[in-house]
């Protein structure tokens, strides 16, 4: 009953819109809602060194996002990973990854409506399955970190990119950069690369999304949201 009522739901929201994942507890459950080029938002409810210096959708600590898709019909996500590089990963696993304190998912949904050619999406996507992590987050290189497989892979039927990158920052909310990122840039012969282009996974959330309001018939939606690429 409860998928039912998403999937009509769904329907009267058009353009960019986010579910919230979070809010349901069976993985059969969350993939029956999910459509192809969703986008899975991994919440890290202690935080890292990433959420000290980046902010996702309604302040929520964002660290990872991975693209849904259903590959001979078994759900699954397409993701880059620091130990696999891109790589397929079952759904059931991605979502069982991490957990809020209640047993839920600690996942949120986005869903990109405007201009989005899906099967191309998932295409270029697919064609970078292999290709090593980029643990530097550097641009213009043969390695792919998670958000930056987003930016590739999302294009609208004429090959254009949904998402342009932004300048990239690595300071905290006082405005410095905490010495988790200054030692290691060092450690690899560089200095942060502050400013340079690129994307992270909280400030791709609130392009995708906007802030939740609850359903009249139970569960929790994300509102309407614009495509933005500021």
């Amino acid at each position: 009953m409860k998928v039912n009522i998403i999937r009509r739901l769904l329907l009267l929201l058009p353009s960019c819109l986010a579910v919230a994942v979070s809010a349901f507890g069976q993985s059969d459950t969350l993939s029956s809602a999910l459509r192809d080029c969703d986008l899975l938002f991994q919440v890290n409810p202690g935080g890292n060194a990433i959420t000290d210096v980046t902010s996702g959708v309604d302040g929520l600590a964002i660290d990872h996002v991975a693209i849904f898709v259903r590959l001979d019909g078994r759900p699954s996500v397409i993701e880059a990973l620091p130990e696999r590089g891109v790589c397929v990963t079952p759904v059931d696993s991605f979502l069982g990854r991490r957990r809020f304190a209640d047993g839920r998912p600690a996942v949120v949904a986005g869903r990109v409506g405007e201009r989005l050619d899906c099967a191309k999406t998932i295409a270029a996507a697919l064609s970078y399955v292999g290709c090593r992590y980029d643990s530097l987050y550097l641009p213009d290189n043969d390695e792919i970190y998670c958000s930056e497989l987003v930016l590739l892979s999302f294009v609208d039927s004429t090959g254009n990119h949904i998402f342009k990158p932004i300048p990239m920052t690595f300071r905290d909310a006082d405005g410095r950069i905490p010495d988790y990122w200054t030692e290691f840039y060092a450690r690899h012969g560089m200095s942060v690369p502050e400013g340079w282009p690129g994307s992270n996974p909280g400030e791709l959330s609130r392009r995708v999304g906007a802030p939740p309001r609850p359903s009249p018939r139970g569960g929790c939606l994300r509102g309407e949201g614009r495509l933005s690429d500021e």
